[in-house]
C-alpha cells in the first residue's frame, strides 16, 4: 500500500482525544503484522487506548525512530465542506480531520515500514505511535519509559508534526497549571462583607499579565521563534452560581510556554510569591483567603543544537540548507530529556491547516515525505556505524 492509500483509512477512524485508539492501532498493527513485522502494544491504564512500538531490522542495534500520535482534535462546531473522517481529494490536496497533524506523516512512516521490511537493513527502523498526544503529549510516556530503561535506544528520532518538510530543531516546553482562588461567599447586597474569589482571581491574572511583560520587555530572547520570548497565558476561568451570591472560588487556568533559556519552574515560583501577596492583604478581610497553584500537566522543550549529527544527517534527507523552530509543543523534548536521543522535527503538511475546518494536506506534501523516508532507507541499508 502507499501512503495515499493508508492515509485514507487512518482519516476513516475518528480518534478524537476523548475516543479510544485502538481500532486505529488494531488496524495498524495487523498491516504491520502481515508484512512480518513484530510489534509491540503498550495500553493505558483503562485498556482503551495504546501505544504501538515496532522495529524492523536488527534488534540489538540502535536505530532510527519515527515517532506520531494517533489521536486529532475534534470537530465539534465547526463547519466543515466536506467529511471530516473521510478522505477526500479535490485537485492536489487531501481532506479530512488529521491529514495535516499528522496522519499524513503517520501514513508515511507506515508505507516505509512495509518497504522496509523486503529489504536488509543494517541499521534498524523503529516506529513509534502514541494516544492523547493532543492533550498534553500525555499517552506518549510509557513509551517514553520503556525507550529509557531499553538497554539499545534509537540513535535519532524524527517526530513528523507538520513543518511543511522543513528540518525544525526546537519548540518551546509548557507548564499548565491551575489557580483556585478562595473567597468568602455572601449575599449581593452585602457584598463588602465578603470575599469575592473572581476579585481575587483578577488580582492574580494582573500578576500574570505583568510577568509577561517583563518577559516580553527584557526577558530571555530566542530569534528562531515567531515569538521570541517566553509567554504566559489564560486560558480558561470558572466561577460563579448567582449574580446575587458574591463567589467564594475563582478557577483560572494558564500556561507558560518557555525558550530553553527560561526555567518555567522558577517563573511559576514567582507567581507563587505574587499570588502570597495577594492573598496576605485579602487575608486581613478573611482569613479563610487561599491562592492554591497545582500544575496538571507539563512537557519539556526541544532545542536540538543546529550543528549536531543528527540535524545534520536529517537535512541530508531533506535537502534542506535551513532549519527553524516551531511554535507548537511536541513529543520530541521527552524523547530527548528522558530518553536522551537526538530528535527533531520533520513531517509534511503546515500547521497552518491544523485544528481547523476542512484541514487538508497536500499530495506534494506526501511525496516529499515519502521522498524522504525512501533516502533513510538507503541509508539504513547502508549502515548508519
Amino acid at each position: 500500500m502507499n501512503s495515499i492509500e493508508i492515509l485514507e483509512k487512518l482519516v476513516a477512524f475518528p480518534t478524537v482525544s476523548r475516543n479510544s485508539n485502538l481500532d486505529l492501532i488494531g488496524y495498524v498493527a495487523g498491516l504491520l503484522e502481515e508484512a512480518g513485522i513484530a510489534i509491540k502494544l503498550l495500553h493505558s491504564e483503562d485498556g482503551q487506548k495504546a501505544n504501538l512500538f515496532a522495529t524492523i531490522g536488527p534488534q540489538n542495534v540502535p536505530g532510527v525512530m519515527l515517532s506520531g500520535h494517533t489521536d486529532v482534535v475534534p470537530v465539534d462546531g465547526q463547519d466543515w465542506s466536506v467529511p471530516a473522517f473521510a478522505l477526500s481529494r479535490h485537485d492536489d490536496r487531501l481532506y479530512g480531520r488529521g491529514t495535516t497533524d499528522m496522519k499524513g506523516f503517520v501514513a508515511c512512516a507506515l508505507a516505509s515500514a512495509l518497504k522496509a521490511a523486503r529489504m536488509e537493513l543494517k541499521t534498524p527502523l523503529h516506529l513509534a505511535l502514541s494516544y492523547d498526544e493532543e492533550i498534553g503529549c500525555i499517552g506518549v510516556r510509557s513509551l517514553v519509559e520503556m525507550l529509557a530503561a531499553a538497554p539499545c535506544k534509537p540513535v535519532l528520532c524524527i517526530v513528523g508534526e507538520p513543518t511543511f518538510m522543513q528540518v525544525a530543531t526546537g519548540h518551546k516546553g509548557k507548564l499548565a497549571a491551575r489557580a483556585l482562588c478562595r473567597g468568602r461567599e455572601g449575599h449581593s447586597a452585602l457584598a463588602p462583607l465578603a470575599l469575592n474569589a473572581i476579585h481575587l482571581g483578577c488580582d492574580f491574572i494582573a500578576a500574570l499579565r505583568t510577568e509577561q511583560e517583563q518577559l516580553a520587555q527584557g526577558g530571555a530572547r530566542d530569534g528562531d521563534y515567531d515569538i521570541a520570548y517566553t509567554t504566559v497565558h489564560v486560558g480558561k476561568i470558572n466561577a460563579g452560581v448567582a449574580l446575587n451570591i458574591v463567589p467564594n472560588l475563582c478557577q483560572v487556568d494558564f500556561e507558560i510556554r518557555n525558550i530553553a533559556a527560561d526555567d518555567a519552574d522558577i517563573i511559576l515560583d514567582r507567581l507563587r510569591v505574587q499570588a502570597d501577596r495577594i492573598v496576605a492583604a485579602a487575608k486581613e478581610k478573611a482569613p479563610e483567603a487561599a491562592i492554591e497553584i497545582e500544575v496538571f500537566n507539563s512537557y519539556p522543550g526541544l532545542d536540538t543544537p543546529r550543528h549536531s549529527q543528527a540535524v545534520t544527517f536529517v537535512k541530508s534527507l531533506t535537502g534542506a540548507n535551513d532549519t527553524i523552530k516551531v511554535a507548537f509543543g511536541t513529543e520530541g523534548g521527552l524523547f530527548s530529556r528522558d530518553v536522551g536521543t537526538p530528535t527533531v522535527v520533520c513531517g509534511p503538511g503546515s500547521m497552518a491547516q491544523g485544528h481547523k475546518p476542512d484541514e487538508f494536506i497536500s499530495i506534494e506534501q506526501m511525496a516529499r515525505c515519502d521522498a524522504m523516508l525512501d533516502n533513510l532507507l538507503l541509508r539504513l541499508a547502508a549502515g548508519l556505524g
